[in-house]
């Protein structure tokens, strides 16, 4: 394991430092954005992930997976989960200079009173870069 994940710092640390300083082309591993807000009776925390973006000026469209932290009480009797809850959501988020706004969707599954269903929300967050 140590061997598989000091080759994936030496290959990600080579292909960083290989782009040219007046290079056109910009890559990243993180955005830097974190977003909170409101999807399904609940709150929800997540970093931008894995996504597609377009920057033009002081404005960046981000579609992509959002890792997350879903923060909701469950409402049924009995056994119940957990309050905060790791998921994966996908959506949008539309930066201008600092200030995020996002709609993630999450996908709540089947239970025995509800079939499965996406969610849509919204959420505010602030961008690092």
């Amino acid at each position: 394991m140590k061997k598989v994940l000091y080759g994936c710092g030496i290959f990600i640390s080579a292909f960083y430092f290989s782009q040219e300083k007046d290079s056109k082309i910009k890559v990243s591993f993180f955005d830097g954005i974190a977003v909170a807000g409101y999807v399904d009776h609940g709150a929800f925390l997540n970093f931008t992930g894995p996504n597609v973006n377009f920057n033009h000026k002081s404005t960046k469209i981000i579609i992509g997976m959002l890792p997350s932290l879903r923060i909701k009480e469950d409402q049924s009797s009995g056994t119940k989960n957990s309050i905060i809850m790791p998921t994966l959501g996908v959506g949008f988020a539309v930066a201008y200079k600092k200030a995020v706004l996002q709609i993630p969707f999450y996908y709540n599954t089947k239970t025995s009173t509800d079939n499965g269903s996406w969610k849509m929300g919204i959420g505010l967050g602030y961008r690092f870069r």
